[in-house]
């Protein structure tokens, strides 16, 4: 295979589902924040708490060395006025104090926690209060939104019970000699000590559980972090517990105060800090869900980079093939066939359940169960009939709860982010899906709403009036949900989906009738902006559906294989179905490379010639700018939606142009193994490359006057069109001169003369790049308009810093950094690409030397003059 860099969670996948996207590959792992102490405090009420028993403590700290209190009897600790629910365990809330009962039959056995928030304070002017660890995906903390997932196993040692937290990072088969050495080097941390308090009938210990849930205990506590919070425990408290066979409810008010460490009250995984506004106590209700994993782990399926499914690994040194091995895993839901049967297919014995929201508004559940019902033939191509539902939430059911492990949920959050996420829980031993949680924040409506202005407006005149009519409102959630369901059944991002379909194909009615014009909702393609007026494509067609890369990924994920009964066994069948993707492009999977994103671009439609489809998209947004105003100005209220409409559209121009730049140093990507013949990499042909830096010269540095509206402006501000319009074209242009395609051309150049080939070297794209920007050099008597003259100052500055580079901003005081979205490590300009630079701005400073005595007009000689000043103090900073 073709080695790819990997990123893997151990029990949590996420994707968010902004313009920027992430890698193939979850969110990252939540950070767990550093150990913070609190003064124990007294219990409050029930049995009172022996003095000498230890506090829990997070990674095994407490009170030295104190040998434990005897057990005492089972009257004492458990009282009559107990509150008691059987279940995994046995649970008793006494007064303020929670007990578990856990009989022997469930000691040393996996298990997994999931802590959620149920309820979260308001948003404040600082951001979301400083609750948990990255909930959210850093878009703060909500109902419903992750704050921890750690694997458990409770242990007894004389009278203690011990709590792990194990991991599954490297394994080894038992019966090797090897097996103990991995064991050695696996040690589980220890997150809480407990003292026996008595013993049950059945000799099951009990144990006061308490503190876990209203103390710091690290890994599991809602509000942490330092610089953010700690847990005020006397004001925190068991609201309640509720035991099923499988898991056990804990819910929990915590309340945070400020951190001696000081910092204002930060974001979900950012922290505060700064001049942020003064710290404050924040409450939260915080649910947790502790799930025994599966008795009988589910069979794994191995993974394949050719297949965009997420994934769970494990390093295995048990093999015989003289190193480590790495495993990876798919991660889905254990579908698995009944005896009921339809045709050809069968009725799984558990079906995949997702539930609406209760406090979803109205009028858009109807389209969320659409959205669940969507991926339906999805799990036909598996071979299951009614593989996923939709469930009804119970009416009066005080022990449902939407925090449930048990509840896979699509979750409407109160938030202004224009955004929704889609993470799943899975057991680490073997990708087997637990739960997923679909989560849609509420101005997910607006960003649905500009994405169909800007891009349909021109093929759909419901589009013109805002807000739309529910039925279209409704079908663009719908879209957005159906997204995010996919990554909880397991998907990634496909990013090549879109490239793999011709540009004309998606102006074809026949076609995006029966393949869509994406391949997969999962792509980061949105609307159809390529189909012209005259196409009259139906507007059903404009908007992304499941599609063949959709069928065909859940297939190879949960089709079951007859007679296979280890995942060696499915080998030989897998191949043969990944190798599909040699004669059906569409179904082939990348989510990133190296080819700069061509082929894997975001927001781009038809882009297997992203020149023709820009060109196609530039069209409808010249006919969208005659929309804007009608669309934007309502009777009674102010600019503000006339502003937005405006800038939203230029914005789309901008992404669109921006598709057209990764073809420089791009190329077409499929993943094989070594049974496929061929390369991977392919690089495009000097002539595409010279034509799209055409393309760029001629329709998007040259000044785009179809943007250029002045009676907007004049509504709207008071200054700021060579801003928007320049702003865009800068864009653009960064694009072209991002530091990795510079490297890529020259790496092209290189291969090239090995290989005897004419390449797009880095020379050419400068040269024929300055050539557009600075054409006007050329003329017997050049006059620059204010327009092009940003622009040409744009390119001088975006040269310089690449030349000179400013020093590394300091960090900013305060809070603790969250981390981002992984992706391929970023690659420093190379010194000969540098030279390149030096060597083009040596060039143009000759060539506005011999300009300024030809200038037309003042401006034009003063622009000229300035920029030949700057050129040579770039050129000789020292001076």
């Amino acid at each position: 295979m073709t080695r790819r860099i990997q990123f893997v969670s151990i029990a949590i996948a996420a994707a968010a589902c902004t313009s920027k996207p992430p890698t193939t590959t979850p969110a990252p792992e939540t950070q767990r924040p550093p150990t913070t102490t609190q003064p124990t405090a007294p219990s409050r009420g029930g049995e009172p708490t022996d003095t000498t028993v230890p506090p829990v403590a997070g990674g095994g700290g407490g009170r030295g060395n104190a040998a434990p209190a005897a057990p005492r009897p089972y009257n004492r600790v458990i009282t009559r006025d107990a509150k008691t629910r059987r279940g995994l365990f046995v649970v008793h809330q006494v007064g303020d104090q929670l007990f578990f009962e856990i009989p022997g039959s469930r000691l040393n056995r996996d298990m997994l926690a999931v802590g959620r928030f149920a309820r979260t304070p308001a948003p404040t002017p600082a951001g979301r209060g400083g609750g948990g660890g990255g909930g959210g995906g850093g878009f703060g903390n909500f109902a419903g939104d992750e704050f921890t997932t750690r694997t458990l196993r409770w242990e007894r040692n004389g009278n203690r019970v011990i709590l792990r937290s194990p991991s599954y990072a490297i394994t080894a088969d038992s019966t090797n000699s090897v097996y103990r050495s991995v064991q050695n080097s696996n040690y589980g941390e220890i997150i809480a000590v407990f003292n026996v308090d008595t013993y049950g009938p059945d000799s099951a210990a009990v144990i006061n559980v308490t503190r876990l849930f209203t103390t710091n205990v690290p890994e599991l506590a809602a509000i942490q972090g330092t610089g953010q919070n700690v847990v005020d425990q006397t004001r925190s408290y068991i609201e309640r517990a509720v035991a099923f066979p499988d898991n056990i409810e804990v819910e929990a008010t915590q309340t945070g105060t400020p951190s001696p460490a000081g910092g204002g009250r930060g974001g979900g995984g950012g922290g505060g800090g700064g001049a942020a506004a003064p710290a404050q106590a924040i409450s939260v209700l915080a649910h947790w869900s502790i799930v025994k994993l599966p008795d009988v782990p589910m069979r794994p399926r191995y993974a394949d980079e050719r297949v965009g499914l997420f994934t769970v690994q494990q390093t295995d040194f048990s093999t015989n093939e003289q190193v480590a091995r790495t495993k990876r895993f798919v991660t889905r839901f254990r579908l698995e066939c009944s005896d009921r049967r339809e045709g050809d297919l069968c009725y799984p014995k558990q079906p995949i359940v997702y539930y609406v929201d209760p406090n979803t508004p109205d009028k858009w559940k109807p389209w969320i169960r659409k959205a669940i019902l969507d991926w339906q033939p999805a799990f036909e191509a598996a071979g299951f009939k009614d593989g996923i539902i939709a469930g009804d939430v119970p009416a009066n059911d005080p022990d449902w709860s939407t925090e449930d492990i048990r509840h896979t949920m699509v979750r409407w959050l109160p938030s202004t982010t224009e955004n929704s996420v889609g993470p799943h829980i899975h057991d680490p031993r073997t990708g087997e899906i637990l739960n997923g949680s679909s989560r849609i924040f509420h101005n997910l409506i607006q960003l649905m709403q500009f994405w169909y202005f800007t891009q349909a407006a021109v093929n759909d005149p419901r589009a013109r009036t805002i807000p739309f009519p529910d039925s279209l409102m409704g079908r663009l959630v719908e879209f957005g949900v159906a997204h995010e369901i996919g990554h909880t059944i397991g998907l990634q991002h496909d990013q090549i989906g879109s490239s793999t379909y011709p540009a004309d194909s998606v102006r074809s009615v026949s076609w995006v009738t029966r393949m869509g014009s994406s391949p997969s909702i999962m792509d980061y393609s949105r609307m159809n902006y390529v189909a012209q007026p005259e196409d009259k494509i139906p507007v059903q067609y404009l908007i992304p559906r499941v599609g063949p890369w959709d069928k065909y990924s859940i297939m190879y994920g949960y089709k079951p294989i007859p007679g296979a009964r280890t995942p060696d066994d499915e080998r030989v069948t897998l191949e043969k179905w990944a190798e599909i993707q040699d004669t059906v492009p569409w179904l082939r999977f990348s989510g990133n490379n190296e080819f700069g994103g061509y082929g894997t671009q975001s927001e781009a439609v038809g882009d297997a010639d992203p020149v023709r489809s820009t060109g196609f998209g530039f069209k409808n947004i010249a006919r969208t700018m005659e929309f804007v105003t009608q669309s934007g100005t309502r009777p009674g209220e102010d600019n503000q939606l006339l502003e937005d409409l405006y800038n939203r559209t230029v914005g789309q121009w901008a992404t669109e142009g921006a598709h057209v730049t990764t073809m420089f140093g791009g190329g077409t990507v499929q993943y094989k193994s070594g049974s496929q013949k061929g390369a991977v990499y392919v690089p495009l042909s000097k002539a595409r490359q010279q034509a799209a830096m055409k393309f760029l010269n001629d329709s998007v540095f040259k000044t785009p006057m179809y943007l250029v509206r002045p009676e907007i402006g004049a509504r709207i501000e008071a200054e700021g069109m060579l801003t928007r319009v320049g702003n865009a074209q800068n864009r653009v242009l960064t694009s072209v001169l991002n530091d990795g395609r510079m490297n890529r051309l020259l790496e092209g150049e290189a291969l090239a003369t090995i290989q005897d080939v004419d390449a797009y070297s880095l020379a050419d794209m400068l040269d024929q790049l300055r050539g557009g920007i600075w054409s006007e050099l050329s003329l017997s008597s050049p006059k620059i308009d204010a327009f092009r003259r940003r622009l040409q100052n744009e390119f001088v500055t975006q040269v310089a810093r690449k030349l000179n580079p400013p020093a590394p901003a300091a960090a900013p005081g305060g809070g603790g950094g969250g981390g981002g979205f992984g992706g391929q490590p970023a690659v420093p300009l190379s010194e000969d690409a540098r030279s390149h630079l030096r060597g083009e701005l040596v060039t143009l400073r000759d060539a506005i030397r011999a300009a300024i005595p030809k200038a037309g007009d003042r401006e034009t000689r003063l622009h000229l003059q300035g920029a030949e000043n700057r050129i040579t103090q770039v050129l000789n900073p020292t001076k």
